[in-house]
């Protein structure tokens, strides 16, 4: 009997709406809750099992913990049960980010909820500053690994190099690299478990016209809405420039949501004027206060975009359309990927270069979170932030003048707290929203 037949799908149902409701504390905190409930506590996956779908999921693009739990519930109960378990992992906290969406844009204007951003802004700056530490820790083996971090951040921050091309352009570096150089990002991680790859070797034989049908399927889920707006509302809509631009970024999303949101800020502040800054980082501090992926915050930041353009809806019909078109196009694909290339990903685990090319990308993503730091901060602490341009050069420039001393003090206590006594995420924003409080009124 296979662990797949040995799992009863309602006992497993339960458990993954039980993770999806208890998933706060951004991917490290839900890949440890998955592993106890999972690994330790139900004894449904082994240890090896377990680690092998963490490194394909930390392959591919998207929000690394959801598509964990969709290749968990697919290795117990094939394709009903990466649904389940995909669909139940982030569904609460869509629940969540829709009301707090719905409340911030009513509610936004008051001065009680402002006092509350404006300490949350200063948590979210030290949160950031703090993942981009820990994944450098991580990831920064080699001087090559800090050549690639420095490079993308120079791209982005003094070129304006679109996020997409900067993903692409480490990639390329890295597949090119290893040739040349095979331990150029250091040595090669050992082998896996042979036979690991999921709890039911049937799957792992598919033929090659049912991988054929997987992917028509899949990406007829996830971009026929996309080209039924298209040809119902043409290309300038607010639901078709949101159905397409979140579509490009589910595809660059490698290293998470701190990797892909300067990106998706500059645009969706400066391109396409769904927002502004600040609000951007309000709706980072929201993301993280929700149960599911940080990603969610890209369901904000829809919601904000139809609900100030001119859908046709009344606007807060038009938010809530334009959350559920973001939600959808940054989700589904996540479930094709996992569909599509879990039952190859022994075969994908051993192909060298294409792990020099991961490789490569993860360490752009440093420089990616580097160059989002610095443009939250710049936004946190300074009123008036100006854009100028130097030949093909450039640079954000804040008017000192503009300096809000409070707004510095929060965020250095915020980085204190969370550097150097290990402060938890919701404690932190907690106190920093109480202390904005303090600060606006008293």
């Amino acid at each position: 009997m296979t662990v797949a037949s040995s799992v009863p799908f309602r006992e497993a149902f339960r458990v993954w709406v039980k993770i999806g409701l208890l998933s706060f504390g951004g991917p490290a905190g839900q890949i440890a809750l998955m592993h106890r409930i999972l690994v330790e506590e139900k004894k449904w996956l082994s240890e090896p099992q377990f680690l092998h779908a963490l490194n394909f999921c930390m392959l591919l693009p998207g929000p690394e913990a959801q598509q964990l739990a969709t290749y968990s519930g697919w290795l117990l109960h094939g394709v009903r049960g990466g649904l389940a378990a995909g669909l139940m992992f982030i569904l609460p906290g869509v629940a969540v980010m829709l009301a707090l969406s719905v409340l911030y844009a009513a509610y936004a204007e008051l001065a009680f909820v402002e006092a509350l951003f404006f300490g949350i802004k200063a948590a979210v700056f030290a949160i950031v500053i703090e993942a981009l530490i820990r994944i450098s820790k991580r990831v920064m083996k080699t001087g090559a690994l800090y050549a690639v971090a420095a490079a993308a951040f120079a791209a982005i921050f003094f070129l304006d190099v679109p996020f997409p091309v900067v993903v692409l352009g480490a990639a390329l570096f890295g597949f090119a690299a290893v040739r040349v150089s095979p331990s150029v990002f250091g040595e090669a991680l050992p082998a896996e478990e042979k036979g690991t790859a999921n709890g039911n070797g049937v799957r792992a034989g598919r033929s090659f016209l049912r991988m054929i049908a997987t992917l028509v399927i899949g990406l007829t889920v996830w971009l026929g809405p996309v080209a039924a707006l298209l040809l119902a509302f043409g290309a300038s809509h607010v639901f078709t420039q949101e159905a397409v631009f979140f579509s490009k970024m589910a595809v660059v999303t490698f290293g998470g949501a701190y990797a892909v949101l300067a990106y998706v800020a500059q645009e969706a502040v400066q391109n396409f004027g769904w927002l502004n800054a600040g609000e951007m980082l309000d709706g980072l501090g929201l993301a993280e206060t929700t149960p599911g992926p940080l990603i969610m915050v890209l369901q904000f930041v829809g919601f904000l975009g139809a609900y100030r353009g001119e859908t046709g809806l009344d606007p807060m019909a038009g938010g809530i359309a334009g959350a559920a078109i973001t939600t959808w196009v940054t989700f589904a694909p996540c479930f094709l990927w996992i569909f599509l290339g879990a039952p190859y990903v022994e075969r994908l685990r051993n192909v060298k270069s294409l792990n020099a090319a991961f490789t490569a990308i993860t360490a752009a993503v440093v420089g990616v979170i580097a160059n989002l730091a610095v443009w939250f901060g710049l936004h946190v602490l300074f009123g008036e932030v100006a854009e100028t341009r130097f030949a093909i050069f450039r640079l954000f420039v804040p008017n000192v003048a503009t300096l809000d001393p409070w707004a510095l003090a929060l965020s250095v206590a915020a980085v204190v707290a969370v550097l150097r006594f290990k402060a938890g995420m919701l404690p932190v924003l907690g106190v920093a929203a109480v202390l904005g409080l303090a600060i606006r009124f008293l």
